[in-house]
C-alpha cells in the first residue's frame, strides 16, 4: 500500500495538502485544475521535492526520508525523458537490466515505435518520445509507478493503444500507478479510482 499522510508541501505561496491510501496493484488517475498539485505530489513521491511535514510510506515503510535512487519508484516526467546522446535502444534498456532486448523489442511492437529503436532522440516526434519514456518506465522492476501526463503528445488513437498497454502491463506485473490525466478516457481505461483533486 501507498500511504500518504497528512503531506504539505510549499510551492512559493501555494501550500499543498494530500491525504490518501493507494491500495498495491491499483491504477489510480490524478485530475484537478492546473496548478492543484498534480504533478507536486507525484514529484514528492519520487523524491525530488521534499515535504514541508507528513509522511510517505511504501508496504509499511516509510520513504519521505530516502534519497531518490533508493525509493520503490519509476517516474515518467512530462518531458526530458531521453538522453540525448545515446540511440533510443539504449535509452530504453536503462534501467531495465532485468529484461531482455526482446521484450523491449515486443513492447515497442505494441506501442508502434519499433522502426525508431535504432534512431537518436532527436530524430523521434513527441509522441514517439513519450512512448520510449513510457516503455522505459513500465519496464523498469520498480513497484511504484508516476505518469505525469503520459499521452499528452499523442492522437487520440495512438493514446488508446498507448493507455491499454500500460494497463495490460501493470496488471500482470502488480504494478502500483499514479498517472496525471486531464482525458477522461484514460481515467475509462485504466483507472481503479479517480483522485480528482482539489
Amino acid at each position: 500500500m501507498l500511504d500518504i499522510q497528512q503531506l504539505q508541501i510549499q510551492l512559493g505561496d501555494n501550500q499543498l495538502n494530500y491525504h490518501q491510501q493507494i491500495n498495491s496493484g491499483d491504477i489510480v488517475t490524478l485530475q484537478g485544475v492546473s496548478g492543484v498539485g498534480k504533478s507536486s505530489l507525484l514529484l514528492c513521491i519520487a523524491g525530488f521535492i521534499q515535504p514541508v511535514r507528513g509522511l510517505i510510506s511504501w508496504q509499511g515503510t516509510q520513504i519521505s526520508s530516502q534519497p531518490i535512487e533508493q525509493r520503490p519508484v519509476a517516474m515518467l516526467f512530462q518531458e526530458n525523458n531521453l538522453f540525448e546522446h545515446i540511440s533510443v535502444l539504449k535509452n530504453a534498456r536503462l534501467g531495465t537490466a532485468n529484461i531482455g532486448d526482446t521484450e523491449i523489442f515486443a513492447a515497442a511492437k505494441e506501442l508502434q515505435i519499433t522502426e525508431q529503436m535504432q534512431k537518436m532522440p532527436l530524430q523521434l516526434s513527441g509522441g514517439q518520445r513519450q512512448r520510449v519514456g513510457l516503455l522505459r518506465t513500465l519496464l523498469r522492476p520498480e513497484p511504484l509507478i508516476l505518469l505525469d501526463e503520459p499521452f499528452a503528445e499523442l492522437d487520440n488513437q495512438t493514446r488508446t493503444i498507448a493507455a491499454n498497454w500500460v494497463n495490460k502491463i501493470a496488471r500482470a506485473q502488480n504494478k502500483t500507478v499514479l498517472l496525471v490525466t486531464h482525458q477522461m478516457e484514460d481515467v475509462d481505461i485504466l483507472a481503479d479510482r479517480n483522485w480528482l483533486m482539489e
